[in-house]
This record gives structure tokens, C-alpha cells and sequence, in this order.
């Protein structure tokens, strides 16, 4: 069946949307094509530096017939509504069917030529497409990131003819702007397109800008005894910038190696596009240390070279390119050389002064008093996570301080790592390590600090931001998540999970609350009252009010977390509805919960205490559920009522010696033994009985059950 073949072609797109391009691209001719009854095998679309491109095999040579049926007015329907039908079909009255006293209209519409339906398609494509960014030129109304050159629309061989703004479509296309002929070429389909294209110095394909990229230094790097330091953001970029990448590996001045790794690579990566370099031998040594030694750094130092990806083939090999760009980054380093140097000669304190003057927020004051609420949260948090708390207050206090060097002012991707450097020298590595590395974890992918003094930090980072944000009202919304606190949240999570710490969410945040303070000018001490109000009339939460909302924040959290792992999520909410807030411990809860509701027992257990609680809740509107213990003996019981009597008391017993271990395996292998006697209880023992002495027996019975349960998780939210 035809091809259909699309070239957009236009001057240098930026790198960073082009795979949006590219997906948008095929998003919209796919709906539109669809839309007009269309269908294809195959749909592939391209993006790069100067050109999008739409490939589709199978389409039809035209849109099939179609038949639709309207439903109009009913036959005795006013003289209006029976005219506005009409007008809206294009048919006549007498054109109408009638089917139990309804008009309908019956619209056979022939298929169209689908070289129309592309012309059509391309049009709305070019007039809407969703840049970010766009702009408009020469005497039309058209708008494109970059000025649009020309179109390629060639189906089944033949150029699909309309005009956009001016441009007119063909079967040319050109290729690279330095190295091709320089001249516009004709293509013929999408094979004679693609094999013309590479003659002229252009790789369609990102995955193969990206696979040449990455052979080519790797292969400049080894023939030097040097390893090609991997960064999949910057290779995304370099292969967005160039229509034939060519790799050149360059020499830099040995002497900026004395600057730390991070500001190296950072002015390579963020000012010039350069990859940075390691030496192969140093690594080797490394890791082969490392199997004798588990503390080694196995990150072996950065050699004085880069790879700069050129968008030209050079006649020299690259020494030219690679001289130019050396000079240029010899400049970026020597700024970079400055900041250390002068940051060094600063130093915290003044630094700290300067936090004085940065606002965190309106409402919640400061960077310097920030600070100070995290250091005192830290000293709380650190006794629980084996800190000591003078050193988590220390580093606590010093973590946001790098925020006024001019490193960070420069880099500001830098915050926490440059602070670790600075404070190494006077604090020692312990503390440095945890204001290096307390903003983590900042993402599902990003490493989780193990140190227990980073950890405390760490947690009372976002704590506070957590606390600070629920406490003023600014609350994430549906898809909006301004203060990034679901990642803050996230972060808490996996902090205490991860390494296995008991904390007591309630109290932490609890203590964050009393530090917080509302929007100035009132003072923190008035902080503890019931409400506040701000200076626009809105109503502070209520410190107990804040402490649950970012538990059940928490609680929230936990179960995407949970979730993504293939867990069941109600079962978060039976476990949370105790009123635990030890993380650790909920897992552990869940996860026995969920091994034990994958049994027999469990599910049918579950199914016996719905059933239980419906009857339970019928009574409730009914009037009081009886209370006092199960009478065993005063009235003649049924084997079942003693046999489940009995059974409840003693799994009583046995659950809560296995919580109190926290064996809550062996909790719900307490629970298991309740599954017959329930069973043979419901099948064999009415418990509305006529007698009223025996119904409130048996209701008493159902509550000792529900009760036992309730130990191990609120069941009623359990689904199923």
C-alpha cells in the first residue's frame, strides 16, 4: 500500500524540544488521519536539529464510505427544532426516516482522496503545532520555532500538492549545512530519503546520532589510556545539536584539576557541551581496591582532557576545534578558580549573616531562620536515628550556608555538594558529608544517604519544608505541586525505610510545627494557639490540625510507594487507620497483611469478618450494640458459639503477644485459627435469634471478633 513521506524543514531546532516535537508530530497526524476514517501498519516520526519527519506505510488511497445516523426531534416536535435538524443534516424533510415517533437522518458520505486529506492534515498540523516556544517572520501569519523552509509531502511516490504561508510543497529537501553539496536534492520515498540524506552528512535517527556520539569518543578516549565519563542529559543535548556528531578529544590545563570534580565537569557540561574524561588506569586501580576495601571511592579523578561533539568532519582531525575550545574552557575554569577562591577566603559565617537577608517564603520567614528550625529539628530527629545531636545541629545549621557563596550563585545545581567542600577543613568529614549530601534523595532514581548524622539532617530538611508549606495552606493540588512536597514526602519515606529507623512521624512533626511560624508579624510563640489569623483574615491551621494532615500526607505517599512496588493500597489504609506512625513498622504490617490475605484462610477469614461487621452495622441503626462479655454459661450455647468463644480468647491473647514482638507473621497465624469456628459459626448459628438473651449473646460474639481483628488492621477498609 502507499507511503506516505513528511519533511518539515527549517532552520536549527532547539535540542531540548525536540522529542516533544517528535511525539507531537505523530500525535496530531494520528488523530487527524483517524478522524477522517483512515488507517495505516506503521507510523514513525523523527526529529532534529533543522528538520521533523513523518513516515507512515499502509495508507489507503482513499477514506473508506461511511454511512452515519443522525437522531433528530420527535415527529410532533415544534416547527423550529425540526428546521434547525434540517439545516444542521443538509437534508429535506421528505429525506427522513421515522422510527417510534423520532426523525433520524441517515448521511452517506462517499470516501475522499486521501492526498486531501493530507493536504488538510498538513495545514492544521503546521498552523497549530505546540512549540513552547514560537515565532513569526517575513509577511505571513504563520508561526514555527524557527522559520520554515520547506515541505516534503510525497505520497505513493507523487508530491501531495497545497501551499502553507508561501511554501510550497515538493520532494526536496537539504542536507548539512557545511559538509552537504549545498545544493537542494529531490527524494523519491522514505529510503531514497534516508540513504540521501546520510550521502549529505545527515543521520536521521537520534539513536544513531546518539550510537555514533558514543562510539566515536569512547574509541578517541581508549587510544589515550581514557574512559569517557557517561552523562545521558548531556548526550541527549549534543545529539539534538548536530546533524552528523563527530567527537573530538581535546586537552585542558592540568592545573584546573585542582578544583573540585563537580565545578569541572558542571562548566564543561552546562557552558560548552563537553564530556568529561577519567583515566582508565586510575579506575582499574580503584575497583580492584575496591574488592579488598568496601570504602574505596572507585570514582577515579578526571584527566585534563574533554570531548567536544563537533558538527563538521575537519580536515586536521579536529586540532583546531580542539585548540579553540580548550582556550574557551580555560576561560570558563579560571572564572569558576575565582568563585573557589574567593568563597574559600568568605567563609560560613559570613555566609550566614547573609541568610539573614534571603526570604525562604513570605509566610514562613527567612533562609536564616529556616535554618535555625532545621538545626533544632535535627537535634530531636538525631537520637532516633543513632546521630549525635550536637553535630546534627552543627551541620544542620551549616547545611544552607553555601546558598550565599558564589559558587552556588553560579552553579546553582551545586547547593550541598560546594557547602561539603568548605566545610571539610574545620568540621571534618562526618558533617561535611551530610551538608554534601541532605537534599537527597531528590528523585525516585537518586541514591539514599546511609550516615545516620546525613540522615538526620536529611529528614529534618524536609520536614520542616513539609510542615512550613501544610502550616500556611500551600497544599499540593491535583497536578500542581509548586514546593515539590510530594518529593519531599517521597524523600522522608525512603530515609526511614531504607535504613530501618523508628521514627514517630506524629512527634517529629509535631515538633517541626512548634518551630514553625506563621506569616510575620506574628510572633512563633503565638504559633501554639488553636488559630491564627493572617493579616488578609485567612485562618492558620491548628498545630494538631497541620501534624494529621501530613501524616495522612505521609499516609498518602506511602502508598504510591508501596503501589509502585506491586503492593495493595487499601491495605496502607487498614494498617494506618490504627494510628501507627512508624513507617517500618507499617510495612512490615502490610506486608504480612497482604501474604495473609493471599491464602484461603485469609480470604475467607476476610469474607467472615464483611459479613460479621454488616450485621454489626445493621444493629448500630437499630439502637446500642450490647455491651459486657459473652456469657458461656448462665444460658444453654450452641458448640458453635462456645467453639468461636473459646477461639476468640485465645487468639486474643496470641495476637497481642506477636505485636508486642512485632511477629506480625505470627499475628495473622493467630488470626488464621478464627477462619473455621467463624465459618461453622455463620453456618450452623442464627444470630438474630427469637430469644433476646441468645442475640445479644451472638452480637457481643460478632464484636469480640470484629475487636480481635482490629488488632492487626481495620479489615473494613480491606477490599474484597
Amino acid at each position: 500500500m502507499p507511503q506516505l513521506l513528511l519533511e518539515l524543514f527549517s532552520e536549527e531546532i532547539p535540542a531540548r524540544m525536540q522529542p516533544g516535537a517528535a511525539r507531537d508530530l505523530e500525535r496530531m497526524a494520528s488523530e487527524r488521519l483517524k478522524a477522517a476514517g483512515l488507517t495505516w501498519d506503521a507510523l514513525t516520526a523523527w526529529a532534529g536539529p533543522r528538520r521533523l519527519t513523518l513516515v507512515i506505510e499502509g495508507l489507503p488511497a482513499a477514506t473508506p464510505d461511511r454511512s452515519e445516523e443522525l437522531k433528530g426531534p420527535r415527529a410532533n416536535a415544534p416547527e423550529q427544532a425540526l428546521e434547525g435538524f434540517l439545516r444542521k443534516t443538509g437534508l429535506t424533510r421528505d429525506q427522513l426516516t421515522e422510527r417510534d415517533g423520532v426523525l433520524f437522518a441517515v448521511i452517506d458520505q462517499k470516501g475522499v482522496q486521501t492526498t486531501a486529506v493530507i493536504a488538510e492534515t498538513v495545514e492544521h498540523v503546521v498552523r497549530t503545532f505546540p512549540w513552547p516556544k514560537s515565532m513569526r517572520w517575513g509577511t505571513g501569519t504563520l508561526r514555527w520555532v524557527r522559520p520554515l523552509k520547506r515541505i516534503i509531502a510525497l505520497f505513493d511516490g507523487h508530491v501531495v500538492p497545497f501551499e502553507i504561508d508561501g511554501i510550497t510543497s515538493g520532494d526536496t529537501t537539504e542536507g548539512h549545512r557545511f559538509m552537504g553539496s549545498g545544493q537542494p536534492f529531490a527524494v523519491k520515498d522514505f529510503a531514497d530519503y534516508r540513504a540521501r540524506l546520510e550521502r549529505h552528512f545527515v543521520i536521521l535517527d537520534v539513536a544513531d546520532r546518539k550510537l555514533k556520539i558514543l562510539d566515536a569518543a569512547r574509541a578517541a578516549c581508549h587510544a589515550r589510556g581514557l574512559e569517557l565519563v557517561d552523562d545521558d542529559g548531556l548526550l541527549d543535548e549534543v545529539a539534538g545539536l548536530a546533524e552528523w556528531p563527530t567527537p573530538i578529544l581535546g586537552d585542558m590545563d592540568p592545573q584546573f584539576l585542582d578544583l573540585p570534580p563537580e565545578v569541572v565537569r558542571l562548566s564543561m557540561k552546562v557552558h560548552q557541551k563537553y564530556f568529561a574524561v577519567r583515566r582508565s588506569a586510575d579506575l582499574q586501580v580503584r575497583q580492584t581496591a575496591t574488592a579488598e576495601r568496601a570504602d574505596v571511592d572507585v570514582r577515579a579523578p578526571l584527566a585534563p582532557n574533554f570531548i567536544v561533539v563537533a558538527n563538521v568532519e575537519a580536515s586536521d582531525g579536529g586540532a583546531a576545534l580542539a585548540a579553540g575550545n580548550s582556550r574557551v574552557l580555560s576561560a570558563r575554569l579560571n572564572d569558576a578558580r575565582f568563585f573557589w577562591d574567593e568563597d574559600k577566603k568568605v567563609g560560613f559565617d559570613a555566609w550566614l549573616e547573609k541568610l539573614n537577608g534571603v526570604t525562604f517564603h513570605a509566610k514562613l520567614g527567612t533562609m536564616a531562620e529556616r535554618t535555625m528550625r532545621i538545626a533544632a529539628l535535627a537535634r530531636e530527629i538525631a537520637p532516633l536515628v543513632g546521630a549525635d545531636p550536637d553535630d546534627a545541629e552543627t551541620a544542620a545549621r551549616l547545611a544552607k550556608a553555601d546558598l550565599a557563596s558564589g559558587m552556588v550563585g553560579e552553579f546553582p545545581e551545586l547547593q550541598g555538594v560546594m557547602g561539603g567542600y568548605y566545610a571539610r577543613a574545620d568540621h571534618g568529614d562526618a558533617i561535611a558529608d551530610s551538608i554534601r549530601d541532605h537534599y537527597k534523595p531528590q528523585g525516585p532514581a537518586d541514591s539514599v544517604p546511609t550516615a545516620p548524622l546525613t540522615v538526620a539532617v536529611a529528614l529534618a530538611d524536609k520536614l520542616d519544608t513539609l510542615v512550613g508549606f501544610f502550616a500556611i495552606d500551600e497544599k499540593p493540588t491535583g497536578s500542581k505541586d509548586p514546593f515539590a512536597l510530594r518529593r519531599a514526602a517521597l524523600g522522608v519515606i525512603r530515609l526511614i525505610l531504607d535504613n530501618g529507623h523508628r521514627v514517630p512521624l506524629t512527634d517529629v512533626c509535631e515538633y517541626a510545627m512548634r518551630r514553625a511560624g506563621p506569616e510575620r508579624p506574628v510572633a512563633i510563640s503565638d504559633w501554639t494557639q488553636t488559630a491564627v489569623n493572617n493579616d488578609d483574615g485567612r485562618k492558620m491551621n491548628s498545630e494538631i490540625e497541620v501534624g494529621y494532615e501530613v501524616v495522612a500526607f505521609f499516609a498518602d505517599r506511602l502508598k504510591v510507594l508501596l503501589r509502585d512496588q506491586g503492593k495493595r493500597h487499601d491495605l496502607v489504609d487498614a494498617v494506618f487507620a490504627l494510628g501507627d506512625d512508624d513507617l517500618v513498622r507499617i510495612v512490615r504490617r502490610v506486608e504480612a497483611l497482604d501474604a495473609f490475605l493471599s491464602t484461603d484462610d485469609g480470604a475467607n477469614l476476610l469474607a467472615g469478618y464483611k459479613r460479621a461487621s454488616n450485621i454489626l452495622k445493621a444493629e448500630e441503626k437499630k439502637g446500642p450494640l450490647p455491651t459486657g462479655a459473652v456469657a458461656t454459661g448462665q444460658i444453654a450455647q450452641p458448640e458453635e458459639v462456645m467453639a468461636l468463644a473459646m477461639a476468640t480468647e485465645m487468639t486474643r491473647s496470641r495476637v497481642g503477644q506477636a505485636l508486642d514482638r512485632e511477629d506480625f507473621a505470627d499475628a495473622m497465624t493467630a488470626l488464621a485459627a478464627l477462619r473455621a469456628p467463624v465459618d461453622a459459626f455463620f453456618d450452623k448459628v442464627l444470630v438474630n435469634s427469637d430469644v433476646p438473651a441468645e442475640r445479644e449473646n451472638r452480637l457481643k460474639l460478632l464484636m469480640q471478633v470484629r475487636d480481635v481483628m482490629g488488632q492487626v488492621a481495620d479489615f473494613g477498609l480491606v477490599a474484597g
